[in-house]
């Protein structure tokens, strides 16, 4: 696979990534290229790194593991409870020198002090944070929110945590403090925030400046008023300008598709996927097991060309086109006016070990699922949309947003405020950032200030 190109911004950030220890949290708005530099750090990096993801359709976009997956841990709260290691899972642990962790905005604050746990516990330094490892992170939390804890583990939480995001873990702070980066203490973990700037999907500065708005929660009237009367023209109804509905809810999404679908005449044909090893189930598939499509469906794709040539990718993720014939092994879809034959590709599912004889980790096929990468795509949900990059797009936010961060999603996948209609105006109370984040990346920029944008290589 060729090496993505970086941006001098993402360039300067492998190198402090590459030519240190430091602990990198690597964040920015959407758009910014966190993907493009995690794919660059998998593929040139000198260092043994093993990369993960809290959910296991993160870890298949990352070709990773996930958390739970690769330090053997229970799934629930860990709180203080021993963490059992075989002899496989401590030479495995050994073995790393850098842990990388994607979508780390998902991962909570118990999940984070578990990694470090068990860390320290396989390396023999358990007063070193993560055992001598270090730790890079790629998120952005004004996206996307970890899940809250309920009941017990609620209250476990709100005792022993200033908050359940991974910022407020304890080992940013020190032994038992809560207070996350506040005070650090004397065995904390320092952590190094790096925000990456230059946004490469949005072009139009003005568009820029409100989704920054929305990001912050500072929207003004006008941005406001700009946002709602972009949004209110009524969206192409020709096939042939495709057009996606982001929607906050599942059965909302799940309604939209179906009629659409059903709308259409012909047969539905249903291209099954085959799934070998432990693959998991339901929620770890990367597509849809039973992919129900008809000609004039409109899809999404859900992976890049593999087959780009000289001209480039015939599509990328997020691409929308319609279905225009249906053969056993290809679907044939229209992408802006062309026709391209689309085949079944293998997401592989990967599990690290290590190999005693080269002394090096080793990252082995667990598991593949076969399907064609398509969607289903006249609606999808704001969560699902995310890391897409769309042209034009419905933002249905229903009775309301109702997670901080997802109005920002919806609207940032967007490549201009052209491409943007909305089911209805947006309202004040659409517009949620988490207070937790607020703090953090307030209390970061008191401390780091200046030092969290990337200084550029002449």
């Amino acid at each position: 696979m060729p090496a993505p190109s970086l941006s001098p911004e993402q360039e300067a950030l492998f190198r402090l990534i590459e030519d240190t220890q430091e602990h990198v949290f690597v964040t920015g708005r959407a758009g910014t290229g966190k993907s493009t530099l995690l794919r660059h750090l998998t593929w040139n990096t000198k260092k043994q790194i093993a990369i993960c993801a809290p959910t296991g359709v993160a870890s298949l976009n990352v070709e990773g593991q996930t958390i739970h997956s690769l330090f053997k841990l229970p799934i629930g709260l860990i709180a203080d409870s021993d963490i059992d290691q075989s002899g496989d899972t401590r030479k495995l642990l050994n073995a790393i020198d850098t842990l990388v962790i994607d979508e780390i905005s998902m991962v909570n604050a118990d999940l984070m002090d578990a990694i470090d746990r068990s860390l320290r516990q396989a390396r023999a330094r358990r007063r070193e944070p993560f055992g001598g490892v270090q730790i890079v992170m790629f998120g952005d939390p004004y996206q996307l929110a970890p899940v809250p804890p309920r009941g017990d583990e609620r209250r476990y939480v709100d005792d022993h945590y200033r908050s359940f995001w991974f910022f407020d873990a304890k080992v940013w702070a020190g032994e038992g403090s809560g207070d996350g980066l506040i005070e650090m203490g004397r065995h904390g973990a320092e952590l190094h925030i790096r925000e990456l700037t230059q946004i490469h999907r949005q072009a139009d500065d003005g568009f820029k400046t409100m989704l920054n708005a929305v990001r912050y929660g500072r929207v003004t009237k006008d941005i406001a008023d700009r946002l709602n009367e972009a949004g209110a023209r009524t969206p192409p109804a020709d096939l042939a300008d495709p057009i996606i509905t982001l929607a906050t809810r599942n059965d909302r999404v799940n309604a939209i598709n179906a009629r659409h679908l059903a709308e259409l005449p012909g047969k539905v044909q249903t291209a099954v996927a085959e799934v070998s090893g432990d693959f998991g189930r339901g929620d770890a598939y990367p597509a849809d097991e039973n992919l129900e499509l008809k000609i004039g469906a409109q899809v999404m794709f859900l992976r890049n060309d593999a087959g780009a040539g000289e001209d480039g990718p015939r599509w990328v993720n997020g691409t929308i086109g319609t279905v225009t014939r249906i053969l056993g092994d290809t679907v044939r879809v229209d992408v802006e006016g062309e026709e391209h034959d689309v085949e079944p590709v293998v997401w592989e599912k990967y599990r690290y070990s290590y190999d005693p004889f080269q002394k090096k980790l080793s990252r082995d096929i667990a598991a593949e699922f076969t399907q064609f990468p398509l969607r289903l795509a006249w609606a999808v949900t704001i969560h699902k949309s995310q890391g897409k990059t769309y042209d034009r797009a419905v933002v249905d936010l229903g009775p309301g947003a109702f997670a901080p961060g997802q109005t920002y999603v919806a609207l940032s996948r967007l490549t201009s405020l052209e491409g943007l209609y909305l089911s209805r105006p947006l309202r004040p109370s659409d517009i949620r950032v988490d207070e937790d984040v607020r703090r953090f990346m307030k209390g970061a920029w008191e401390r780091q200030g200046e030092s969290m944008r990337i200084s550029s290589p002449e």
